[in-house]
């Protein structure tokens, strides 16, 4: 598929609301902080001025925060949705700035507010571009920020807006396999004739769970067209509660979560990798990605679909 052909802004689009669902999942485990909320509250509302105001005052009575920069990067990305493309990239340029000014003096690995707004701040200039016409210069600045941020938290965040870009009709990334969960999975090269659904989910992820049922009935469906089903997942240094974990600990944690709830796939193979994710740029769960018979990409998709829209892109590449 053409970077530039229309259905690639389409799946941009939706994507950027699942990368706000992403920012939401972390807040159970960081201090989302007032002025954060006062911003969500506004945007759920459609309240863009109020948004604005509460950006405003907060800066005026505390300065620039990670907190406000994390505020800053939401409005961004509201002001994109509504098709403001200047403000949305007014707001991303001043808070991937500041962002990278308070770096020179924090790690970004250490700071969950700083690590949301530089991802949305890059994010959205990259769909500015690519809103404008112009993906080639949008896919250029995203591996530039990759080159820099490669070995940080939102390194997979960057690579997913590149693979929103670049990866339908390209040949899937091979999977790493050296650790995995419930039957040894086979490489991507063994499964060449058949079509392949990877389910990138993570042990915390409620969406995950709720994506299960139409995946058991996917498999059961489309079984006959020899479609093989495969669930990457990878570590966060955590389990239950967000306690934190050594790699033993949440491995057998992530096993219990396999058996519990996604027992209806245990033919599932689960790849456990960072690496994956990183080459998928999985920073949404669920990822949903389609292979065809050839190895090719046919679907690339962060967020959790339906039935009806996985049996649409099946048959697509079912039939044949």
């Amino acid at each position: 598929m053409s970077p530039d052909a229309p259905i690639a802004f389409a799946n941009l689009r939706w994507m950027r609301w699942f990368s706000l669902a992403a920012a939401v999942c972390l807040l159970p485990r960081i201090a989302a902080g007032q002025v954060i909320e006062d911003v969500r509250d506004a945007l759920v509302a459609q309240n863009l001025p109020r948004a604005e105001r509460a950006i405003q005052a907060d800066r005026t009575k505390n300065g620039v925060t990670p907190e406000w920069l994390e505020a800053a990067s939401w409005l961004a990305r509201a002001e994109l949705d509504a098709g403001q493309y200047d403000p949305a990239d007014r707001y991303a340029a001043e808070t991937r700035k500041l962002t990278v000014e308070m770096l020179a003096k924090r790690k970004l690995d250490d700071d969950h507010h700083l690590q949301i707004a530089l991802g949305a701040s890059i994010e959205v200039h990259a769909l500015v571009l690519a809103a404008r016409g112009e993906p080639v210069a949008a896919v250029a600045f995203l591996r530039r920020e990759l080159a820099a941020y490669h070995t940080t938290p939102i390194a997979a965040r960057i690579q997913k807006n590149i693979n929103l870009l670049r990866l339908e009709g390209k040949p899937a990334p091979p999977l790493e396999e050296a650790q995995w969960l419930g039957a040894k999975p086979p490489s991507l090269a063994e499964l060449k004739g058949h079509p392949v659904l990877l389910f990138f989910w993570a042990h915390w992820c409620g969406d995950c769970k709720a994506e299960m049922p139409v995946l058991a009935r996917i498999v059961a469906d489309y079984r006959s067209t020899g479609l093989v089903l495969i669930g990457p997942t990878q570590h966060y240094g955590y389990v239950a509660g967000g306690d934190d974990a050594p790699r033993d600990v949440e491995t057998r944690y992530i096993d219990l979560v396999r058996r519990q709830y996604y027992a209806p796939l245990a033919g599932m193979s689960v790849p456990l990798s960072e690496q994956n994710f990183l080459n998928y740029g999985a920073s949404t769960t669920p990822t949903l990605v389609l292979i065809d018979r050839q190895g090719i990409v046919r679907l690339y998709h962060p967020g959790a679909m339906t039935y009806a829209q996985l049996t649409a892109a099946l048959a697509e590449i079912t039939r044949n």
